[in-house]
């Protein structure tokens, strides 16, 4: 298992190294050999997936990254509210330096001038581009994304977006509602379309238009799911049934927890649909049965969001750019689902905190695809003989180059380099470091092993 709280920090290890490889290649060394990056940022994701050992998810095209991947089983956010924690992701600094607790500052102006991964890309060489969700948008992103800084083109938001908390959801009554639980027929939504299927076609266009740059890019893709309301194709409440849904093992507030402790997700109260349960604040409880109907809406929420994975992976491979491409996906935070008698973010519990979090590197987590194959063909997860995929590299996890050379640049793909070892079983900052050194190495063939696996490419 991976060192607790250690995850997230992999992320600006690793693409750290990238950057940091940017400015030190060695000579010679063309724009063309360096690879590109795709971070996907998922709102409120906890790590309820096939990979993370759930049973009921049908997550099969993240689970089928997760099996080509670095999988983290203990990452955390630094904070459970979604601008502190994308500020604090982006910029690799804690809450305690950004200033940013909430939703109403912006770092440069407030704290620091602060440098961001991205800014950072695009300050060596690459093209950054961002859609969807990737900063909060407001005040904290100082209502621009942070552009000029950190984008080479404007961001984009999906038009349908601005939808998203008004009355679209069709209720027992038939009249439209701002409700909670919003399964849609998507051809009766305005627009006949959702926020994260424009973001999928939108970085699949700008995929398509890098494929030809003569520059490496970045590309951000932020998705609003499974981030309230649960608002989603109504085919997928299909794949969770309400009888295989259970209640939250924990579902009782703690005795003696007090009270600063405690959200009273206020968030969802306001929703229609919860005002007409008439609850008590601050702290409940829900009905069993509306419980089970919430747990029903995130599950199918996130089977929605793993098909616009899908298609964009499966897009990566269509464009023949998943071997040079490194993937990261990751979520700002997680989203308590009864657990503690909690319905929200906005808490320190792990159900809050706890994020998935993996890496996928070409030739390094997993071997370069032949010609013709496909890395990441699309999953349908209402195919119901489609086989679980095994989660990613976990565990004790050793990498050792087994070529040679003195050459610098560890962002080069196919590159000899040096060589390594490294063990994620030890706590040790130094081992991080050296492990986040070698998943962006020179060289593209490593002897490897792990509890589950053995090979070498």
């Amino acid at each position: 298992m991976l060192p607790p709280g250690g995850g997230l920090l992999w992320l600006g290890l690793v693409l750290g190294s990238v950057c940091a490889s940017v400015g030190s290649a060695a000579p010679g060394n063309s724009a063309t050999d360096a690879l590109n990056v795709l971070l996907i940022i998922v709102d409120d994701l906890r790590p309820s997936l096939g990979c993370y050992g759930d049973k009921l998810i049908r997550s099969p095209n993240m689970d089928q990254l997760a099996s080509h991947s670095l999988l983290f089983q203990n990452a955390f956010a630094q904070q459970a509210v979604c601008a502190p924690s994308r500020v604090s992701l982006l910029t690799g600094r804690r809450p305690d330096t950004t200033r940013l607790y909430d939703f109403n500052s912006y770092w440069r102006a407030h704290s620091g001038n602060f440098s961001t991964i991205p800014q950072y890309f695009k300050e060596n060489g690459y093209v950054t581009m961002s859609v969807g969700k990737v900063f909060h948008p407001g005040i904290s992103s100082n209502h621009s994304d942070d552009s000029p800084y950190s984008w080479s083109v404007p961001p984009y938001h999906p038009s349908s977006e601005k939808y998203e908390n008004t009355k679209t959801c069709r209720g027992p009554d038939g009249e439209l509602h701002a409700n909670l639980l919003c399964p849609v027929d998507v051809a009766d939504v305005p627009e006949g379309t959702l926020p994260d299927k424009q973001s999928t076609e939108q970085a699949i266009r700008l995929l398509g238009k890098m494929k030809t740059s003569a520059s490496p890019f970045f590309l951000a893709v932020g998705y609003h799911k499974p981030h309230i309301p649960f608002r989603y194709p109504k085919e997928f409440q299909k794949l969770y049934p309400l009888e295989n849904i259970t209640l939250a093992p924990d579902p009782q507030v703690p005795a003696g927890l007090p009270p600063v402790a405690y959200n009273p997700w206020m968030d969802i109260r306001r929703r229609e649909d919860v005002q007409a349960l008439n609850l008590s604040v601050p702290y409940g409880p829900i009905p069993a049965d509306f419980q089970r109907k919430i747990r029903q809406s995130y599950f199918a929420c996130v089977s929605y969001l793993d098909t616009q994975v899908g298609h964009l992976l499966s897009a990566l491979d269509d464009l023949q750019l998943a071997s040079s491409t490194i993937v990261a996906l990751t979520s700002d935070h997680g989203w308590a689902l009864g657990e503690h008698g909690e319905w929200a973010k906005y808490s320190n519990f792990d159900v809050t905190t706890r994020v998935p979090l993996v890496f996928y590197v070409p030739g390094r987590t997993a071997p370069l695809p032949a010609a013709g194959d496909k890395l990441f063909p699309y999953l349908d997860p209402f195919d119901s003989i489609s086989e679980s995929v095994e989660p990613g590299v976990k565990g004790k996890f050793t990498l050792t180059s087994v070529s040679q050379s003195s050459q610098a640049g560890p962002l080069q793909a196919g590159k000899p380099g040096t060589s390594w070892n490294c063990s994620l079983s030890s706590p040790r900052s130094r081992d991080l470091q050296g492990c986040a050194s070698l998943l962006a190495a020179p060289s593209p063939r490593f002897t490897w092993s792990c509890a589950e696996k053995a090979g070498t490419f």
